[in-house]
């Protein structure tokens, strides 16, 4: 039975989650929080699998309540599911490099959610290709300025370098080994040493990651 954790200000919101969840025979709500600061308390309290999280909320938004949790080692099998819109680009983006596991549209179907939750309750990131990948760019874009490459992918190999590229252009370790001529186990294991080297919680920052350091250039960016 994968737990669930409901976080949005808006009470017919929740409601509307609770019903097409309890519809399904393996997902069960344990609670609902109204804001960050509750989600923090009710994830601590009753450790559900995955907590479905807005971003705009009062008293600490979805973004900061994500940090947080995502940031203690007692949580760290709660898995984040944000709900978005289209208008929320810089929040999401905040999301994943906060530790979210991935994220919705909030109008998204009923069986996009129950399916959402279930992938990431498995332990694995939810990520649409394309609109993360239109997240990140619009994010690096921006005129700000940008973290040194270089010490950012100092500790990867070679291989470790272009695989983080291939996952932050959305393919799986199938394709990746299919890329390589390897074994999925092997792509799989070179994925994870180096989750383990740059620090990334899922393959969601793995994405966020290839894009800050410069091993994925955003398409507007490049010719």
């Amino acid at each position: 039975m994968i737990t669930v954790l409901l976080v949005d200000d808006q009470a017919m919101v929740r409601s509307g989650l609770r019903a097409i969840l309890e519809a399904e025979n393996d997902i069960r709500v344990v609670g609902e929080a109204a804001d960050g600061a509750q989600a923090l308390e009710l994830t601590r309290r009753l450790r559900p699998e995955v907590v479905v999280m807005d971003l705009r909320m009062p008293v600490l938004d979805g973004v900061e309540a994500t940090r947080r949790l995502a940031a203690d080692p007692d949580l760290r099998t709660s898995r984040i599911l944000v709900l978005t819109t289209y208008d929320d680009d810089e929040l999401v983006f905040g999301a994943l490099r906060a530790g979210a596991g991935g994220f919705l549209l909030k109008d998204a179907e009923p069986e996009d959610l129950v399916n959402g939750i279930r992938v990431l309750a498995t332990g694995e990131a939810l990520l649409a290709p394309t609109i993360t990948r239109r997240l990140v760019e619009a994010f690096v874009a921006r005129p700000e300025p940008a973290i040194g490459p270089l010490s950012m992918v100092e500790p990867l190999t070679d291989r470790e370098r272009e695989v983080v590229a291939l996952v932050g252009m959305g393919l799986s370790n199938q394709e990746i080994a299919a890329r390589f001529t390897i074994s999925p186990a092997t792509a799989r294991t070179h994925v994870s040493r180096a989750m383990g080297k740059i620090g990334a919680r899922d393959r969601a920052q793995v994405v966020v990651f290839a894009y800050e350091s410069g091993l994925v250039v955003p398409a507007r960016r490049q010719g």
